[in-house]
This record gives C-alpha cells, sequence and structure tokens, in this order.
C-alpha cells in the first residue's frame, strides 16, 4: 500500500499550490494562535480556493471552543477536523466531519486504550511529546512505543525529513506520514525542493 503524505501547516498559497503541483495528498491548516503557522480565516479561505481537485484539506486545532470550529468551517472548506489537545471523543465526532485524533507519544502511552475510545477516528496521528507545545517540534519519538495491532490508520508525525521517510515507511509501515518543519526554510515558509524531496522518498518506498 502506497504511503500518503500530508504537509502541515501552510502559511502562503504559492506554498501550497506548489505541494499540490508535486502531488500532496493532504495539507494542513492549523487554527490555533499560539502556533507559529497560525492562519487567519480569509488567508485560510482563500489557499483552499485555489486547490486543484483531490487534494484534502486539514484543519488543526487544539481545545478550541466549538463556535470557533464551526466558523472555520462555515468559511473554509475543511474536508478533515484534526484535534490536538485533549478534546474528549465526543467533542471530536460533534462536527458531522471526518476526524483525526493526534497523540503526543510518550513512555507509558495506552494506544490500545486510546483506540479504543476513538473508535471512529479517521485515523490517529502520532507525534513528539513535548511539555507546553502541542506539536509542530520537529521532535521525533520512540517509533518502537508504536503497538502492532492498531487498527486505527496510523499517521506518524514527529521528526520528520527527506533523509529519514524512507526508514519511517519500512519501520512503521504507516498510512500516512505527516510532515512540517521537515520542509521548510524558516516556520511557516515550506521549501519547494525539499516538500519535492520528501514527497519523492516517501513514494520510492513501496
Amino acid at each position: 500500500m502506497r504511503t500518503r503524505v500530508k504537509i502541515c501547516g501552510f502559511t502562503r498559497k504559492d506554498d501550497a499550490l506548489a505541494a499540490a503541483a508535486l502531488g500532496v495528498d493532504a495539507m494542513g491548516l492549523v487554527f490555533y494562535p499560539p502556533s507559529p503557522r497560525n492562519i487567519g480565516v480569509e488567508v485560510a479561505a482563500d489557499i483552499v480556493s485555489a486547490l486543484p481537485a483531490f487534494v484534502s484539506v486539514v484543519g488543526l486545532f487544539v481545545d478550541a471552543e466549538p463556535d470557533w470550529i464551526r466558523t472555520v468551517q462555515a468559511k473554509v472548506r475543511i474536508d478533515c477536523l484534526q484535534f490536538h489537545g485533549d478534546e474528549a471523543p465526543e467533542q471530536c465526532r460533534m462536527y458531522d466531519r471526518a476526524y483525526i485524533k493526534a497523540i503526543r507519544m510518550q513512555p507509558g502511552t495506552d494506544l490500545a486504550r486510546i483506540q479504543s475510545g476513538y473508535g471512529d477516528a479517521a485515523g490517529l496521528l502520532l507525534d513528539a511529546w513535548h511539555p507546553g507545545v502541542q506539536g509542530g517540534t520537529g521532535s521525533r519519538f520512540d517509533w518502537d512505543l508504536i503497538p502492532n495491532d492498531l487498527t486505527l490508520p496510523l499517521i506518524l508525525a514527529g521528526g520528520l525529513t527527506a533523509d529519514n521517510a524512507e526508514h519511517a515507511v519500512r519501520s512503521v509501515r504507516p498510512y500516512a506520514l505527516d510532515v512540517s518543519s521537515g520542509v521548510e526554510v524558516a516556520k511557516g515558509i515550506k521549501s519547494p525542493a525539499k516538500m519535492a524531496e520528501f514527497i519523492r522518498k516517501t513514494n520510492q518506498t513501496l
């Protein structure tokens, strides 16, 4: 099975269009003000309106108020919601939209229990744990913490670059890789060359 590629944290339309032309499967837009990759609704709508068909748009939220999520949904075409905070299952499934639950991995994380609670999720995104940071750290976690019996689609994040994408695919066999800082020249500014190399390295590992 081909491993999908999601690139997260777009802030500029030209970067998003470059990623689409390179064949990215999904792109993430961050709606979390503390993040350096946070994006306004108007800018997000402008980016999404320019995208070609068959590129999924993922909206990332962290413990957001329901009214804010619904406001974004009303103004931006969001195909899938990504919850990166402490949202309970019932908080994730109240928007009539596919959702991904992000889990910050550390020793002792009980993915079997978590998976049972979020059984209707479109996928579990596993990221590195860092105190006070809800993702986008550029850090990798110990992939040996991932059990072999997950039934939900596994999306691997955390410290991914073109240099380790092939190893990630062969070692973890995830449904998708999710990269942000690993294809940037600055926070929120994507490098077309790095995106191209990341997608190439992922796609060549079949």
